[in-house]
C-alpha cells in the first residue's frame, strides 16, 4: 500500500497539490517543488527507520534527517518554549551558520518530545542522488582546501565564538561532528549546551592542533601553527585578537587572488502599481563590468509614504549614498575593516538625515513621514559588505545554496530574537510585518543601521531585491532555476534580471519590484602570491582593539507581506468630533488618575512613556510597530542630564560603582542598567543586568555614532541598589522611614521589570554609554588598593546560559 506521505506537497499556498517526489515542478501549478529537509533533535526520534512517515507529514530520510512533505503548512509551533531552545532564538541574527527551531513534531506514540531545526547543513536538490544527507564535517574536507578557504573558516569560527559564549552553548565549536562545512560557509549542526566549566580560547586551539594540523596548506602552515600555540598558551586572551590576526592573513591571501564583478539593476512598477516607489543604483537596465579587482557598489530602496513621499525618499536615498560612497577610503593598502563598517553606517545615517530634514521642512508627522528601506553592497578587496535598513533583502547564491543574509527590520524578527517566539509562529500574527525602522522616520540617534561582511572565495551572485519579489518565499522557490546558471554561465545577467522581474509580477504582482545582481568571479591571480604566510603577531595589533567584528547575520524569510494601510481619507474635517474626544479622554484620565489608587496608575504611565520613547517608523505603505517590549536605549535627545559631579570623563583603569540599576531621566521615564555582551556595532548584543554596588573597572573608551562607550570589566557584582539601602532603624528618625516607605512605593517601571535581564557575573566584559554609567555611579566610592588588585586578578569569565529574554540597548 503506498504511502500518501511520500508525495510531496506544492509550496504554493494556493494551490498545494500532491506531487510525485521525482518531480522537479508542481504538475498542477509549475511552481518549483520545494524540499525542506530537516534535522530532529530528541531521543524520540530514534524510533523511526528511513522511509516511515510521522504524522501523516514528515518522511524520515536518513538518521535524524526528515524531509517535510507539506512545506506550505505552518508546522505546530507551541508558545511554550523550553529553556534549552532559547539559545537558537536569541543567535537568530546568526542564522547564516546556525539552525533555527522549525517546530514540534507531535506523534502519539512517543513520550518525549521531538523538535525540527530548519537551516541545517544538508544536501538539498543540487546534490542529486546524495539529496537529503548531511554536508561533510569541516574536519574531513581540510586537507582538500586551498589557504584561502581554511582561513576562511577558522576566521567564521572565530567570529561566532563570543555570540555563543553568550549564550552558553560555545561548547557546539568544540564538538567536530556538528561543524560541518558548505563550500565557503561553516556551518552547525545543532547547538551543544556548555557543562558548569565554560569553553576557553585555550580548548578551542588545542581542537584546531589536533584536528586541523594534518592537511594544512603549506602557504599557511607555520601561521596556522603559531595561532594556535599563542591560543593554547593564552597569549591571545579575546576572540576580537583572534579575528584581528585571521583578518591579517585573510588580507595577506586574499592578494593572490582576482575578483572580477559585474552588476545589473532592474526596476519595475509592477501590474497593480501606477507608480514606482523604488529606486536603484545604478540606473535601472544599467550592466556594469566586467571589472576586475576594483570597487562594485548596489544599492535597493523601497520607498514608504506612498507617490508623493516613498518616491521621493527612495530617490534621496541613492543621491545621498552615492555622493557619501564616493568619499570612501577604499584603498587595498589601507584595507581597516573597522572603519569601513563605520563610515558604511555612517553613510546610511546621512541618508536617513536627509529624508528627516525634508520631512521636517515640509511638516510631515507620524504617517505622513516618507521614508525607505535600504540595502546596499560594496565590495573592498577580498570582502563584500552589507548594509540594510528595513524589511529589503540581500540574498547570497553559490553552487552549494542559497541564502538570505539581512534580517528583516520586523515585528516577527525581533520577537524571535527576544526569545518569545519561534519564526514560523512569529510571521502567522497580524502585525509581524510590520517594520520597527525604516531610512527617514526618526533621527539618526534612534537608527541602527546593520553592516556585515563576507569573504569572497568563491564564485557568488548576491541578490539584493524589495519585497515584491522576496515575499511568498519566490526567491527561495525560483534561485535554482533562474540564478544558479548565471554562475556556469548558462544565463546572462540581462537575461537573469529579466526573468526575475516576470517572476515577482506574475507570481507576487502586489507591489513595485526591484532587484540588483552582482556577480563575483574569483580566479587564482596572475601576480606571484608569497611562498608562505608570516607568523602572527598579537604584538602588532593596537592596544586599544575595539572589539568591532561585524559577524556575518541573516534573517530568515518571512511569509508575512508588510501591511497595506488603508489609503482613503475622509472628505469632511471632524474637528468638532476630534476637539470632543480630546476634552473627554483629557477629563477622564484626570478623574481616573485622582480616583484610582496611584500604585496601579504610575506603573501603567510609566510603562507606557517608556515603552513609547522610540519612534516606529509608520507610514500608509507600513503599519506602525507596537512598543510592548522590553527597555530600550533612548537616543541622545532624551531627557538625561548630567550633574556637574557626574560629567568628569573616565579613563582607562578607573573604579567605579554603580550605586542603582536603573537610568532616571528628567521626564520621570527610567530604564536598566545593562552591561552589552559584544560591541557598540553589533545591534543585536545580548545584555546583562548591572546591580546596584557593582564594581566596574574601564578598560577603555570606544567611540561609536558620535557617542563615547566604555569597555568595562565587572570586578564585583553588587546586590541591590545603594541608595534604597535600608539604614539601622534605630537611628532613624519617623520621618525617615516614612519617606522610605514612599520611595520603596514609587520604585520605577524599569526597575520593576528588570529582573527579566540575566545580572552581571564577576570578570565579565561589556560595554556600557558613558553617559549612563556616570548618572548611576555613586560619588560616595573611593578605589582602595584592595579593589584595584583584585580586579587585576580576575580573568574574563564565560556568560552562563541566558534563563529570560534579552534585548540590545
Amino acid at each position: 500500500m503506498e504511502n500518501p506521505a511520500a508525495t510531496l506537497h506544492c509550496p504554493n499556498n494556493r494551490c498545494q497539490a500532491a506531487n510525485p517526489q521525482s518531480h522537479k515542478f508542481c504538475q498542477n501549478c509549475r511552481t518549483p517543488l520545494l524540499r525542506r529537509y530537516l534535522w530532529a533533535i530528541g531521543a524520540g526520534i530514534s524510533a523511526y527507520k528511513p522511509g516511515e512517515a510521522i504524522a501523516h507529514r514528515y518522511i524520515v530520510v536518513d538518521s535524524g534527517v526528515v524531509l517535510d512533505t507539506k512545506p506550505a503548512l505552518p508546522p505546530d509551533t507551541p508558545q511554550e518554549i523550553p529553556p534549552n531552545l532559547l539559545p537558537y532564538l536569541r543567535l537568530f541574527p546568526y542564522r547564516l551558520h546556525l539552525p533555527q527551531v522549525y517546530g514540534r513534531l507531535v506523534e502519539q506514540r512517543q513520550d518525549s518530545e521531538i523538535w525540527l531545526l530548519e537551516d541545517v547543513p544538508i544536501l538539498g536538490m543540487e546534490a542529486g542522488e546524495a539529496q537529503g544527507q548531511l554536508r561533510p564535517e569541516l574536519s574531513s574536507t581540510w586537507k582538500n582546501a586551498p589557504p584561502m578557504r581554511q582561513l576562511n573558516w577558522l576566521w567564521q569560527l572565530a567570529n561566532l565564538w563570543q555570540p555563543l559564549s553568550s549564550e552558553g552553548v560555545a561548547a557546539s565549536l568544540l564538538k567536530p561532528s556538528l561543524l560541518r562545512v558548505e563550500g565557503s560557509l561553516v556551518r552547525l549542526l545543532e547547538l551543544q549546551a556548555d557543562s558548569q566549566a565554560a569553553p576557553t580560547l585555550q580548548q578551542l586551539g588545542q581542537l584546531w592542533l589536533s584536528h586541523l594540523s594534518i592537511g594544512v596548506s603549506p602557504a599557511i602552515a607555520r601561521f596556522f601553527q603559531q595561532l594556535c600555540t599563542q591560543l593554547v598558551e593564552e597569549q591571545i586572551q579575546t576572540s576580537e585578537q583572534l579575528v584581528a590576526l585571521l583578518d591579517q592573513g585573510l588580507k595577506t591571501c586574499g592578494g593572490g587572488q582576482d575578483r572580477t564583478y559585474q552588476i545589473l539593476t532592474r526596476t519595475d512598477s509592477g501590474p497593480t502599481r501606477h507608480h514606482n516607489e523604488d529606486a536603484c543604483y545604478p540606473t535601472s537596465g544599467q550592466l556594469i563590468g566586467p571589472v576586475t579587482n576594483t570597487r562594485a557598489v548596489a544599492i535597493v530602496c523601497d520607498g514608504i509614504g506612498g507617490h508623493e513621499g516613498g518616491e521621493v525618499a527612495s530617490h534621496v536615498a541613492i543621491d545621498t549614498l552615492q555622493q557619501q560612497i564616493e568619499n570612501l577610503s577604499v584603498n587595498p593598502e589601507n584595507w581597516n575593516p573597522t572603519a569601513l563598517t563605520l563610515e558604511l553606517e555612517e553613510a546610511a545615517c546621512a541618508a536617513n538625515d536627509a529624508i528627516s530634514q525634508q520631512n521636517d521642512s515640509e511638516h510631515r508627522s507620524d504617517r505622513q513621514r516618507m521614508g525607505t528601506t535600504l540595502v546596499m553592497a560594496q565590495t573592498h578587496a577580498h570582502e563584500i559588505y552589507i548594509t540594510h535598513v528595513g524589511d529589503s533583502r540581500v540574498y547570497w547564491i553559490t553552487r552549494n545554496g542559497c541564502h538570505q543574509v539581512t534580517q528583516d527590520d520586523d515585528l516577527a524578527s525581533r520577537e524571535v530574537r527576544l526569545g518569545y517566539a519561534l519564526y514560523r509562529n512569529a510571521v502567522q500574527q497580524p502585525t509581524s510585518g510590520s517594520l520597527v525602522q525604516a531610512l527617514g522616520m526618526a533621527p539618526s540617534a534612534t537608527l541602527h543601521p546593520t553592516t556585515q561582511r563576507f569573504v569572497l572565495d568563491e564564485d557568488s551572485v548576491f541578490l539584493l531585491c524589495s519585497d515584491g519579489l522576496s515575499d511568498n518565499d519566490r526567491v527561495e522557490q525560483y534561485w535554482q532555476t533562474e540564478i544558479l546558471p548565471i554562475l556556469d554561465s548558462q544565463v546572462d545577467l540581462p537575461t537573469a534580471g529579466a526573468r526575475l522581474l516576470e517572476i515577482g509580477n506574475r507570481q507576487n504582482g502586489h507591489d513595485n519590484i526591484t532587484i540588483a545582481l552582482v556577480y563575483c568571479q574569483v580566479n587564482p591571480s596572475g601576480k606571484t602570491e608569497p611562498t608562505e604566510l608570516s607568523p602572527p603577531k598579537p604584538e602588532s595589533l593596537p592596544a586599544n582593539l575595539a572589539s568591532t567584528t561585524t559577524t556575518p547575520v541573516t534573517a530568515a524569510p518571512s511569509r508575512m507581506k508588510t501591511r497595506q494601510l488603508p489609503t482613503t481619507v475622509p472628505t469632511r474635517r471632524p474637528w468638532r468630533l476630534l476637539l470632543g474626544i480630546l476634552v473627554l479622554l483629557v477629563v477622564g484620565g484626570g478623574l481616573a488618575y485622582l480616583l484610582i489608587p496611584r500604585s496601579w496608575v504610575d506603573p501603567v504611565i510609566g510603562l507606557v512613556s517608556s515603552q513609547g520613547e522610540q519612534q516606529n517608523p509608520s507610514s500608509d505603505s507600513r503599519e506602525a510597530t507596537p512598543t510592548a517590549s522590553p527597555p530600550v536605549t533612548p537616543s541622545p535627545t532624551d531627557s538625561l542630564t548630567l550633574s556637574p559631579s557626574q560629567t568628569a570623563n573616565l579613563e582607562a583603569q578607573d573604579l567605579i560603582r554603580v550605586n542603582r540599576s536603573t537610568i532616571d531621566y528628567s521626564d520621570g521615564r527610567a530604564i536598566s542598567l545593562v552591561l552589552r555582551l559584544e560591541a557598540p556595532s553589533q545591534n543585536q548584543s545580548p545584555v546583562r543586568l548591572v546591580p546596584g554596588g557593582s564594581v566596574l573597572q574601564v578598560i577603555e573608551r570606544s567611540p561609536y555614532q558620535r557617542q563615547d562607550w566604555l569597555k568595562l570589566k565587572i570586578c564585583s557584582p553588587g546586590t541591590g541598589n545603594i541608595e534604597s539601602q535600608q539604614p539601622d532603624e534605630s537611628k532613624a528618625s519617623p520621618e525617615t522611614a516614612q519617606n522610605q516607605v514612599e520611595q520603596a512605593s514609587e520604585v520605577p517601571p524599569f526597575q520593576q521589570i528588570s529582573s527579566s535581564y540575566p545580572s552581571v557575573q564577576k570578570g565579565q566584559i561589556g560595554w556600557i554609554k558613558e553617559t549612563h554609567l556616570l548618572r548611576s555611579q555613586d560619588s560616595t566610592f573611593e578605589p582602595k588598593p584592595t579593589y584595584l588588585n583584585e580586579c587585576k586578578a580576575i580573568g574574563s569569565s564565560p556568560t552562563p546560559t541566558p534563563t529570560s529574554v534579552e534585548q540590545s540597548p
